[in-house]
């Protein structure tokens, strides 16, 4: 059976023809039917948050004359255990939310008047190098970003691809490509 096509319908991803392939198999296939719904409700309390109610627990009937002492308060410590386990499944499954960072704006300048073309790249922008517009005939180059608040490291990329560490930053690191990096670090997170 085709259990990618659950994961793609849950997140919206199917084009019409897989749609199509996706409701023939769950009218067809009452497993993966079972399969859909378990996945949509597991999507469903993540989207929630952990504030929604437990799935109901299922605990069989006893007929009164059969429940002793010992039943009569298992049965509940039972459902309450199910439940807390079920809890702690959602819970591992789904990761501590990520605080939001405040970002700040962050001008960076570097002097390289005898240079046709520099990048900054670094851990806010994943390492891509990002343009920095010359300002005038000045040899000062600058480029505006968001940074979020903590350490970032970063370094200038001249020309052709040669590396060039801030000057103005006192902090810096050797890289793994043998070349260094400047260490800023930026206030403000919550």
């Amino acid at each position: 059976m085709k259990d990618y096509l659950i994961s793609m319908f849950v997140d919206n991803e199917l084009d019409i023809d897989e749609k199509i392939e996706f409701v023939e198999n769950v009218h067809g296939n009452k497993p993966f039917k079972d399969e859909a719904v378990e996945f949509l409700v597991q999507e469903k309390l993540l989207q929630g948050g952990m504030a929604v109610s437990l799935p109901h627990v299922s605990i069989p009937m006893v007929a009164e004359e059969k429940v002793g002492r010992f039943q009569s308060w298992f049965l509940p410590l039972a459902g309450f255990a199910t439940a807390m386990v079920l809890m702690v499944g959602v819970y591992l499954s789904n990761p501590s939310p990520v605080v939001s960072p405040i970002e700040t704006q962050h001008r960076f300048v570097i002097y390289s008047p005898d240079v046709s073309k520099v990048e900054i790249v670094g851990d806010f922008t994943r390492w891509s190098p990002v343009a920095m517009e010359k300002i005038g005939d000045s040899g000062y180059w600058t480029a505006q970003l968001s940074l979020s608040g903590g350490e970032h490291r970063y370094s200038y990329l001249v020309d052709d691809g040669r590396q060039v560490a801030d000057p103005t930053v006192l902090t810096y690191e050797h890289d793994d490509f043998g070349g260094i990096n400047s260490i800023i670090r930026v206030a403000g997170s919550l």
